[in-house]
């Protein structure tokens, strides 16, 4: 049981679908708070700091690629986009921009509640928990714990959103193996999961720009064309990654 509802901003003009949303939420013991424009939704996430974000593209004011683009250099926050725009150039420049996921109208409520659940048991599990020493991954200066999950480079905290800490630790979990697309699409999205494998090669980007020294000349995450990804320990001799 929660001892606290989790604040859900919704970010959503068309008030037939806002309401339902509203009231399914909040039936299920969210606190939710309703935006009906990109400009309110903008200063409700400055101000309430909600746990996750609910955006619709197509707003007045300012759009959901704009908003998405501005919430996420602002902060972590997941971010789920609901749209009914479904091409896959639009679901690209969603995940491109810093969208944790995206669901294409018309949704089940019950898709997206176990969504939004996934992320906020994600969320739960980094407040304040203590970690042995054998939840943790080490390759070369990066250290990945599963449990707090947080991840260090160098000794510095590297801030990473759900699906990037879960691809990494994929990765990580098989250092010095290749790992399919396939297996890492299926450990990370789930074997549901309905979508563009592209999205896969977007997070692989955002991990090397934070992780890599040079993301155009990765030394950690390399790509096995044709099949997938290695993650491998750049200072380790070839035995310690066999």
């Amino acid at each position: 049981m929660q001892t606290e509802a989790h604040t859900i901003l919704l970010v959503e003009d068309d008030e037939s679908i806002a309401e339902p949303l509203v009231f399914g939420l909040q039936a299920e013991g969210f606190r939710v708070l309703h935006a009906s424009d990109g400009k309110e939704g903008l200063k409700l996430s400055r101000t309430e700091k909600p746990a996750v974000v609910l955006l619709d593209v197509l707003l007045p004011e300012i759009d959901g690629f704009t908003l998405c683009q501005t919430m996420r250099q602002e902060s972590a926050v997941p971010i789920l986009m609901l749209t009914a725009r479904g091409e896959e150039m639009d679901r690209v420049m969603g995940l491109e921009l810093g969208a944790d996921d995206y669901i294409v109208k018309p949704f089940s409520f019950r898709e997206l509640l176990a969504r939004l659940r996934a992320v906020l048991r994600r969320r739960d599990l980094e407040r304040g928990e203590v970690s042995r020493a054998d939840d943790r991954l080490a390759a070369g200066s990066i250290v990945l714990d599963r449990t707090a999950r947080q991840v260090w480079r160098s000794g510095d905290p590297v801030e990473l959103r759900q699906r990037e800490f879960d691809l990494l630790h994929a990765l990580m979990e098989r250092a010095g193996k290749a790992v399919r697309r396939s297996e890492l699409l299926r450990k990370v999205w789930g074997a549901d999961w309905v979508g563009q494998p592209h999205t896969l090669d977007v997070h692989i980007r955002w991990l090397r720009e934070k992780l890599e020294e040079d993301p155009s000349e990765p030394r950690y995450i390399q790509t096995i064309r044709g099949y997938g990804y290695r993650l491998i320990d750049p200072d380790a001799s070839p035995t310690d990654t066999a």
